[in-house]
């Protein structure tokens, strides 16, 4: 089985030319991967480059940092996107409260709607969550009935009691770079918890690189092996063990993987 990136940005604005770097992680034995819109020219762009290889998918949706650009019917256009044979999940969607000026009611808003749209096209969700646990915890809880096709953590960070209970509710779990830090100890105690078949491999791209070249930008999917590498360590399995079951979790979690 072959490596997988299953939430990593794309684009020629951070890597400069994006064909040669595709044909690098391809070359590097990352066979699949999943490159995730954050608003409407984002998602485009992500369909884009996924008609242009066979074994890159993409995602589309509203990240709920981005909602200042968003515009009354580009969920429209979104679901439009979420159509394409190739566009396996609606995301990168979900609740951020980082920053001092966040509309926590149109977060929620855009959150809940795009929860909807993926029930009613039968995908599974992409979330981020960030300095919100309770409220994405809560929202998970209260739309349980229409997430029956998958939810997805990406980059999980919260503790391993809360992932827990996301686990309990049927939940699967993402962990990139930051999970091979010394200090990382809520992720890995949730790598080592979790159960093997929850969890996935992603970077993030151009974001939150691995141990090995911390510091640096922009980060790649080329940093999948050693993300594997060191959730294989945690939970205290062969490496290839690892990356054959998270290859087989991402097909059985994103159905479109599957389609030739």
């Amino acid at each position: 089985m072959s490596y997988i990136d299953v939430h990593c940005h794309i684009n020629a604005e951070d890597y400069g030319n994006v064909f040669e770097l595709l044909e690098k992680i391809y070359s590097a034995g990352v066979k699949k991967i999943i490159t995730v819109g954050f608003d409407l020219p984002s998602s485009n762009y992500c369909k884009e480059l996924a008609e242009k290889y066979d074994w890159v998918y993409f995602t589309a949706g509203y990240h709920p940092t981005e909602l200042k650009n968003y515009q009354k019917g580009d969920l429209y256009k979104i679901e439009e996107l979420c159509k394409h044979k190739k566009c396996v999940a609606v995301g990168e969607i979900g609740l951020d409260y980082h920053y001092p000026d966040t509309d926590k009611a149109l977060q929620k808003e855009l959150f809940y709607s795009q929860i909807e749209l993926a029930n009613s096209l039968k995908l599974p969700v992409q979330i981020h969550s960030r300095d919100c646990c309770e409220d994405t915890l809560n929202a998970v809880k209260q739309n349980l009935s229409k997430l029956n096709n998958g939810a997805m953590l990406h980059c999980y960070s919260y503790s391993v009691e809360i992932a827990q209970i996301f686990c309990d509710m049927g939940l699967y779990f993402s962990f990139g770079g930051t999970s091979t830090y010394k200090g990382s100890k809520r992720a890995q105690r949730a790598i080592k918890a979790l159960p093997q078949n929850r969890l996935l491999t992603e970077t993030d791209s151009p974001y939150l690189p691995p141990k090995s070249i911390y510091g640096t930008f922009p980060n790649t999917p080329l940093s999948i092996p050693e993300i594997t590498a060191n959730m294989a360590a945690l939970k205290e399995i062969e490496e290839g063990e690892m990356r054959s079951q998270i290859w087989q979790t991402a097909h059985n979690f994103f159905a479109k993987l599957n389609d030739k």
